[in-house]
This record gives C-alpha cells, structure tokens and sequence, in this order.
C-alpha cells in the first residue's frame, strides 16, 4: 500500500471518527437531552439530531406510559387486620430535563414512592372500605404517588390495587358472617312474603263477606276443584242451608 493510500484510509477513518458522533436519531417516542460540557442545552425532538461531538452529549428519554408492578406488600389495616396487597402502577415522563438532572432513575424513585404510600394509605383505611370501596383508595393513591414524582417530571396516572390476600382464619369468619347474612335476608323475604299473602287473603275474605253471590260461586269453584283432585262426585248444598244448621246447632248448643 503506497503512501498516498494509506493517507486516504487514515483520513476516512479519521472523518468517520468525527462525523459519526455528530449524529444521533432520536424515535417517535423520545425525547433527547442535549448537555454541552455537563451543562443542559436543548431538548431534542424525534428524528435525525446533529450534535458536536466529543462536547456535547445526549440522553435519550423514553415519554411511553410505563408498568411498575409493586410486590406484594404485608400492611396492617386501621382496624389492625393484616393482609398482603400488590398493586400496579401506570406512570409517563412528561419532563424529559427534570426527568434527568432531578433524580438519578426515576423508575426506582417511582417504584420507592409507591411502596411507601402504598402501606401509608391503606394504614389509615378499614379492611370494609379495602375490599368493598377500593376506587377511593386507587384515587388516593394515584394522587399521592403524583404529588411526590411531579417535580420529577414524571406523572403518575393510574394506581390499582389488584389483589387483596387475607389471612385464611379472617376468611373463614368472613364466609360464616356472609353465610348468616344470606340466612337473615331469606328469612325477612320469606316473612314479607307471608305478611302480604295474609293480607291479601283478609282482603279477600272481606269482599267475599260483602257479597253472597260472590261466596257462592267460590264455594261451587271450590267443590268442583277437591272433586277433580279426588276424582268423584261431590253433590254441592246452597251455602243459605249451611248458615241454617249452622244457626240452629248453636241454638241448640246455647239452650243446653
């Protein structure tokens, strides 16, 4: 290789070597962080960025909604029942500068804080409103989680609590008590039930009462119906001659 050669490679070695650095893609996603010797320069939008090289530095931030799993925790309720709570968390970098020079990673500060506030909050909630009333404390997990990240430059924006594990003696009771409560509605439905019929049926009687007519005819349903039922031949006796022997037997009855 003549000498005029290996000028020319070392040359084209050497403008890669300064070109190269000068060029930074930025994705859809991303924001880039420009530092010009340690000190904040300019945001970057998506796409082809050129930068001085070897003095000035980028940092990529990813601005997506990100998934933090918060591990199962074990807290104590206000009522002091024990249980053990995970939950989920949604959060997006909406700063990319703070993002950076505010905190060393905030994905680990993001994931601290709503460990903590997560046993802060359901400390100072009963296990009914837990199991029972669980979007209030989501909200107010969601807004507290948010207060500490914001000056990070990242916004926290959804908090659920997924899973809640009693222990198994609590559920045990929990069951029975749920069982009794059952058995108690049953029993005041079937009351109600009873209560109504029977006064339907004083209703009834009344309005009956207040029409001979009516009487007879639900007396002759009503032999027609045990006949049919019995299979044989009733031979129906006017309710007037019914009432008759009625009256006289208790004639008879009083006189004695």
């Amino acid at each position: 290789m003549s000498n005029q050669t290996l000028a020319i490679v070392i040359g084209v070695i050497v403008l890669l070597a300064l070109i190269i650095p000068t060029v930074n893609i930025v994705w859809q996603y991303q924001i880039g962080v420009v530092f010009r010797l340690g000190k904040f320069r300019s945001e970057r939008g998506p796409g082809i960025n050129f930068i001085i090289p070897y003095i000035d530095r980028m940092k990529k931030i990813d601005m997506r909604v990100e998934t933090l799993v918060v591990d199962p925790q074990e807290v104590i309720t206000r009522d002091n029942v024990t249980a053990q709570v995970d939950a989920v968390v949604y959060y997006r970098v909406v700063n990319a500068q703070d993002a950076i020079i505010k905190v060393v990673d905030y994905a680990q500060a993001t994931s601290q804080v709503a460990l903590t506030t997560l046993r802060s909050v359901l400390g100072q909630s009963d296990l009914d409103e837990l199991l029972s009333h669980r979007d209030r404390i989501n909200e107010r997990l969601q807004k507290y989680v948010d207060d500490h990240t914001e000056p990070w430059g990242v916004e926290v924006q959804i908090v659920e609590v997924k899973d809640v594990l009693l222990p198994e003696r609590l559920q045990r009771t929990m069951a029975r008590q749920a069982e009794a409560e059952r058995e108690k509605r049953a029993k005041v439905i079937h009351a109600d039930g009873e209560r109504l019929a029977a006064e339907a049926l004083g209703q009834a009687a009344d309005r009956l009462s207040q029409s001979p007519n009516s009487m007879q005819l639900r007396y002759m349903q009503t032999l027609v119906e045990v006949a049919s039922e019995q299979n044989a031949t009733i031979l129906p006796i006017p309710l007037d001659i019914i009432r008759l022997a009625a009256t006289a037997l208790k004639g008879d009855d009083d006189n004695q």
